[in-house]
């Protein structure tokens, strides 16, 4: 399982914290890099997937356009609550195109993970795909 995209491995998203009929939060997981999910302005902006199953994680990588900072946590519960940070990160500024990061999690379980983007270069930022290697 390596470099897959979270819908192809059964993800769903559970929550976003906005949401647009013509960028719905679920086109971050569908592994199409021309969809998106656009957030609504404003800071920070978040959305959690949960797994299939409890999974191992090496890295997961991110394509994104006007994301500055990002926090990724995880948990192993059935539920989508306390989770546990593993990871903060800042991204390089793309002009007209697509932010594409890697961000290491070795050795870490999820069973949800929670991406929480607390501030952009611009009000709104997208989210086009998230996969990880696991």
């Amino acid at each position: 399982m390596t470099g897959s995209s979270l819908g192809a491995l059964g993800g769903k998203v559970v929550l976003a914290s906005s949401s647009d009929e013509a960028q719905p939060p679920r086109n971050i997981i569908d592994g199409n890099a021309e969809t998106f999910w656009m957030s609504t302005g404003m800071f920070p902006q978040e959305f959690i997937v949960r797994l299939a199953e409890t999974t191992g994680i090496d890295q997961v990588t991110i394509d994104s356009y006007n994301v500055k900072s990002l926090k990724i946590e995880t948990n192993t519960l059935d539920t989508f609550q306390d989770f546990q940070s593993v990871a903060e990160t800042e991204f390089e500024q793309t002009e007209g195109q697509l932010q594409s990061n890697a961000v290491s999690l070795k050795g870490t379980t999820a069973s949800h993970l929670r991406f929480i983007i607390t501030s952009g270069y611009d009000p709104f930022v997208s989210v086009h795909r998230v996969s990880i290697q696991a």
